[in-house]
């Protein structure tokens, strides 16, 4: 066997379920295959980066004209996935798992990413929790209660694996470790595809990060392969590709055409989208800086321009469009759950009146709410596929960051600043303890909101950002207001288990991300060396 597990690896009860050499024979394949192609694409996104920085425009590929000028569209949509007007998202512990599946939403997105953490119980128990759901025979005996699938209709998994970055270091090939999409993609499928094909569904993925149409190629091969291999019907698999990068963004044609056998629809993944735009015109001078994350709405001319377009490039081309999050978390305040369902609601409605067929929540008590719009956007149907089609959206409008300034001058305060240092912390040391989904003020926090927060500190105190309150963003300001931030928290977490150590971590790793001079292009990396 090439494929081992890591020495001094968390024994985890159940392994042996998910590790089977069968198993692991599948990911060896994988692997051989296409691990030299994902690394070679890794780098491409280095290269791409460069150029950009070195003044190179971002723009449609001229070399792609034709697929975006062609008349074709993707696979029909399976009747399974056909009715997508509201999808609730989570990590796949074994309580969210059973909820989800009972929300009432349509599509559970079982995220193996960004709401996930990758410690290596999280890997396997997720695997093992979404088999018993696919089987229905998960349960579980928790706090003195009990949980179990509800009688009647359960959401549709759609699993989210992580992106073609991220590592999977528990498991080794030749020394190396494997790659983490590949693993939660690998074992996702080896062991249920031919299970959910025979209870009338079929093994349906989100793919995150990807930045070129080369990467949407990959997965089509991976695709491929994988049917063939596991003797599963050619064009079983449904993919949803989140546009979360501002490279996809110019590629959303080229990525519905390369998976075109495949694809269902793309995803307007704005957080992680955000997080991309920051990251790739991080050092492109003041008409790129962005202002306070919670001021940057699906309004923001940039953001609708993006919304558009991906609604218009889906109904061309027959694939749906899926809305972004909702991550409002109800409270007992009654107070600030009108302010926030409003929010919500308002959000819901302008998504369904643009064309889309569905959208995120992060939270069983909002399905209502989205579920209640889009039943009144579609009607006796389930898709919008004849609206929005003709939007005409030129590759500028994709980059007007400048629509946000005023008077020349983008608009960061101090409070946002000590808003996206108490976030990113808050986020780190409950990351490092194994949660990868956290409710912060209300929201539920993922890595994509992170990513935003600690990005934009980065990106301020290259640009020597001045303030509202006339303080310029120094390191001694971002480390003060760390220091501060810590030491909110430092009570909360002495009650846990090595919470002191894990707080301290979090915070050096804050202050390291946000104050070095190279930019590190993924927080998940060096805080994954950080857990066991």
């Amino acid at each position: 066997m090439s494929i081992s597990v890591v020495a001094g690896a968390p024994v985890v009860p159940g392994a042996e379920r998910v590790l089977t050499p069968a198993a692991l024979e599948f990911l060896d394949a994988l692997h051989a295959k296409f691990g030299d192609r994902r690394r070679e694409l890794l780098a491409l996104r280095t290269t791409r980066r460069d150029a950009v920085a070195a003044g190179a425009t971002l723009d449609f590929l001229p070399e792609t004209a034709e697929i975006r000028a062609g008349d074709w569209t993707v696979a029909p949509t399976p009747a399974y996935l056909s009715d997508r007007r509201v999808e609730i998202t989570g990590p796949t512990d074994r309580k969210m798992t059973i909820n989800a599946m009972n929300s009432g939403a349509k599509v559970w997105l079982a995220d193996m990413e960004d709401a996930n953490t990758p410690h290596w119980p999280n890997v396997i128990d997720g695997q093992i929790n979404l088999a018993d759901a696919i089987r229905e025979t998960i349960t579980l005996e928790q706090g003195g209660k009990s949980y179990r699938l509800a009688d009647g209709e359960h959401a549709v998994i759609v699993m989210r694996p992580r992106g073609w970055h991220l590592p999977e270091k528990h498991l080794i090939r030749a020394g190396e470790p494997l790659s983490g999409s590949l693993v939660d993609f690998g074992l996702y499928f080896f062991h249920n595809a031919s299970e959910l094909l025979a209870r009338g569904r079929g093994p349906a993925f989100y793919l995150p990060k990807m930045e070129s149409h080369l990467e949407a190629r990959l997965w089509a091969e991976v695709f491929a392969f994988a049917e063939q291999y596991c003797g599963i019907p050619a064009g079983s698999v449904r993919a949803t590709m989140l546009i979360e990068t501002i490279w996809a963004a110019f590629e959303m044609d080229e990525f519905l055409y390369e998976l075109r056998d495949y694809a269902s629809g793309l995803n307007a993944g704005r957080w992680d989208y955000l997080f991309s735009a920051i990251k790739t015109f991080r050092d492109a001078g003041p008409d790129f800086v962005l202002p306070d994350r919670n001021t940057i709405t699906m309004a923001a001319p940039f953001m609708k321009a993006y919304s558009d377009l991906l609604v218009a490039t889906c109904h061309k081309r027959g694939a749906y469009a899926i809305g972004g999050m909702a991550a409002f978390i109800p409270s007992k305040d009654p107070a600030a759950n009108e302010v926030a369902f409003a929010k919500v609601r308002a959000d819901k409605t302008r998504e369904a009146d643009a064309g889309y067929e569905g959208s995120w929540v992060a939270h069983p008590g909002l399905v209502p709410v989205c579920r209640e719009i889009f039943d009144a956007a579609l009607g006796d149907g389930v898709n919008q596929l004849d609206k929005g089609r003709d939007a005409q959206v030129p590759g500028p409008e994709l980059l007007n960051f400048k629509s946000l300034q005023i008077d020349g001058v983008t608009p960061v305060t101090e409070a946002g600043l000590r808003g996206n240092i108490s976030v990113a912390l808050e986020y780190l040391v409950t990351w490092l303890s194994g949660r990868g989904a956290v409710a912060i003020h209300h929201l539920m926090e993922d890595a994509a909101t992170a990513e935003i927060s600690r990005s934009q500190v980065w990106q301020w105190l290259q640009a020597h950002t001045m303030l509202d309150t006339g303080r310029m963003v120094t390191v001694a300001l971002i480390t003060e207001i760390a220091d501060a931030a810590t030491e909110d928290l430092a009570d909360a977490w002495a009650e846990i288990p090595h919470g002191r150590n894990l707080l301290a971590d979090a915070r050096n790793l804050l202050v390291d991300l946000t104050t070095r001079k190279n930019y590190v292009d993924f927080l998940t990396l060096p805080a994954y060396d950080l857990i066991p």
